[in-house]
């Protein structure tokens, strides 16, 4: 009896230590397996970690090369050449009277003038055309036009590149406005504006228009900072709308006292009196922001 029961003892002993055994590698088998499995895991997210960064940096390098490739077409698009033409000669260009505001047309030898400049300039493709307010400046800038033989531009008018306001003097003579002036400094004014350039190396440009404004019985006629926002203004949108449309060539019709004014805004030390004809042709160059002048009152197109 007693060595039964042993024996049923021993055998049960026996199948529990299987059944230990069993459940302790059926448990490592469990701990391996999500071990194994989590490094199995780790290592495609870190080749997607890889890759993406790669990519990032290969967009960002794009991004960079394009942003670098737009920057310099823009740089390449800064730069425009600016004709600057005065009016051709008109009726009070002829008869000696002043002519700011007021305006007077074309005579047969102006529309002359501004037909030789066109075929001077005809083969300038111009982006952009501008011009004062007043008659004789739009006849001018319509006259070049009409000789080029490129795709010309609408022609636009603003008031910043009118003449000088010349208020109670408009339609008057020059003497009357001019003696006064030269007379002070010692000179005698004529129609051949002979001792214009003395007078200018005294007064400026910005004394010459003071000196006319406060002389003005009327006190109509404009100061220089007057004139001066008007001509800033009118660059400021040449410039703006000229890079706008690609930069390149620009034709500008203003007059006499308003050319130099512009080459005193800009190019201050270059500019030195010099005699703005009737058609002549004075040309200045932008580049980023800046002003260089080329020519000053060239008049060989209108000259026989």
């Amino acid at each position: 009896m007693k060595k039964a029961i042993l024996g049923a003892l021993l055998s049960i002993s026996i199948v529990l230590a299987a059944c230990g055994q069993e459940a302790k590698g059926t448990a490592e088998e469990t701990n391996v397996e999500p071990a194994v499995a989590e490094t199995e895991n780790t290592e495609p997210e870190d080749a997607e970690t890889e890759n993406a960064e790669e990519a990032d940096a290969a967009e960002a390098n794009a991004g960079t090369d394009v942003t670098e490739t737009a920057n310099e077409g823009e740089t390449a698009e800064k730069e425009l050449t600016i004709y600057i033409v005065r009016h051709g000669k008109t009726f009070f260009n002829t008869t000696g009277q002043v002519q700011g505001f007021c305006d007077s047309p074309l005579t047969d030898t102006g529309i002359e003038q501004a037909e030789k400049v066109g075929k001077g300039l005809k083969d300038i493709p111009f982006t952009t055309a501008y011009c004062g307010e007043l008659g004789r400046q739009s006849k001018t800038a319509e006259l070049i036009l009409a000789q080029n033989e490129n795709e010309v531009p609408s022609l636009v008018k603003n008031v910043g590149f009118n003449e000088w306001n010349y208020g109670g003097y408009e339609g008057g003579s020059n003497a009357a406005m001019w003696d006064p002036i030269f007379e002070k400094y010692g000179y005698t004014f004529d129609e051949e504006w002979t001792y214009y350039g003395e007078v200018y190396e005294i007064l400026g440009d910005r004394g010459v228009a003071d000196a006319i404004a406060a002389n003005d019985e009327l006190q109509a006629a404009e100061s220089y900072n007057e004139i001066l926002a008007r001509a800033e203004g009118a660059m400021n949108q040449l410039v703006e709308e000229s890079l706008a449309a690609g930069g390149g060539n620009v034709l500008v019709v203003s007059s006499g006292s308003q050319i130099p004014t512009i080459l005193e805004m800009y190019v201050p030390d270059d500019y030195n009196g010099e005699s703005i004809g009737n058609c002549s042709v004075t040309i200045l160059k932008y580049k980023d922001g800046a002003y260089t002048l080329e020519s000053i009152g060239d008049s060989s197109y209108v000259e026989d």
